[in-house]
Formats: structure tokens, C-alpha cells, sequence
């Protein structure tokens, strides 16, 4: 197989590992503040305004326990 050949099959993504962790931006269906939590939280996240609970660590991704308004890149 010829190089170019070789080279078009695999796209920059292929090459470069990207990581699959994300931060969110998301509300607090109680008292509708925002913030931003990290998809991947090993600890109890809370919101800052009045305490509730917004994800509990799973052991991998963490469970949303609220509304998602955007996944930040």
C-alpha cells in the first residue's frame, strides 16, 4: 500500500486520542442556578445556592441528577 493510501484512511482524530470526559453546564431544578460540574465527579456534587444535589459518583461517568444546558467542549 502506497503512503498516501495509507495516510487517507486515517483522519487527524484516528491519530490524536481525545479524551471522552466533559465538563456541563447545567441548572439546579430547585432554584434554577447555574454552574458548571465535571461529567466524570468522583464526589457528591451540590448546588452552590441551596444545597440539592446535582450528580453522585457512579465509579465512572456521574449520574445527573438535574437539567443539562450545554455539554462544554
Amino acid at each position: 500500500m502506497d503512503e498516501k493510501r495509507f495516510l487517507k484512511r486515517f483522519t487527524e482524530s484516528d491519530l490524536v486520542p481525545q479524551p471522552r470526559s466533559r465538563f456541563l453546564r447545567v441548572e439546579c431544578v430547585d432554584c434554577g442556578n447555574e454552574q458548571i460540574i465535571f461529567g466524570n465527579a468522583s464526589t457528591e456534587v451540590k448546588c452552590h445556592i441551596c444545597g440539592r444535589t446535582l450528580a453522585k459518583p457512579t465509579g465512572g461517568k456521574a449520574k445527573i441528577l438535574t437539567k443539562i444546558k450545554e455539554v462544554l467542549e
